[in-house]
């Protein structure tokens, strides 16, 4: 069956996170809103499909469509999609573990959206600059290396390669998501942060390397960084 993935057109954002799990399962899906319109691509029709999903509609985009399943939020998604596509254990208490540090990953991706819109989301960036510096600077010099450094402490005592000594798991394709997003956006941070995260690195560049990951990213499926997505790069809030 083909999944139906429903995510904002032109935007990696928190719909990157489902697509990379996908990808590198091979597993058959539709991004269906980068369709054409006459297709029922476009965001007019997101918007629409959202709407009509009664009696438990989303809230906003991801949302996976899955046979009769409706499912969204980023985290609920691969947790779904976890064991179908061999991406997560098959103990219970190591499927919890995997979706622990994907919602930790999803407060570090929140917070990194926050550093250019600290105020008010549906403001513009130029509307809350100074708040934004603020922001940012806590996030370089605090947030970003403990969020980092628990990553890389988890590497450190088990000595794996993946976050789960025994497999790659979604949530190793998350952190190589982020990190790439991180070094979009500040990168002069990221360049003084990361000989303290050689694991997290080392991890980063493992993931890269998987055959259908590294062919996803040279591919036209996969977004370019942009500043209308999670990671924005502002050199002023850069350091």
């Amino acid at each position: 069956m083909t999944y139906e993935l429903h995510y904002w057109p032109g935007l990696q954002g928190r719909g990157e996170f489902v697509r990379l799990a996908l990808e590198d399962a091979g597993a058959d899906y539709v991004d269906v809103a980068r369709g054409p319109e006459d297709a029922g691509g476009g965001e007019a029709a997101l918007v629409e499909r959202m709407e009509r999903r009664q009696p438990t509609p989303p809230f906003a985009p991801p949302f996976l469509v899955d046979g009769d399943l409706v499912i969204a939020q980023t985290a609920n998604i691969l947790l779904h999609l976890g064991p179908w596509l061999a991406l997560t254990p098959i103990d219970h208490g190591g499927r919890l573990w995997v979706n622990q540090m994907q919602l930790t990953i999803a407060d570090l991706v929140a917070e990194a959206h926050d550093t250019h819109h600290p105020i008010d989301v549906g403001a513009w960036y130029d509307e809350q600059k100074e708040a934004a510096a603020a922001r940012a600077k806590a996030f370089r010099e605090q947030r970003i290396p403990k969020y980092l450094g628990w990553f890389e402490t988890i590497l450190e005592r088990h000595g794996g390669q993946w976050l789960v000594p025994s497999q790659i798991t979604y949530a190793d394709l998350s952190l190589f998501q982020a990190v790439e997003g991180l070094r979009y956006a500040f990168p002069r941070a990221m360049a003084r942060l990361e000989d303290r995260l050689p694991k997290v690195g080392a991890l980063a560049a493992r993931v890269a390397q998987r055959p259908r990951i590294a062919d996803y990213l040279l591919s036209p499926r996969r977004i370019p960084f942009n500043e209308d997505g999670v990671f924005r790069r502002y050199p002023e809030l850069d350091g």
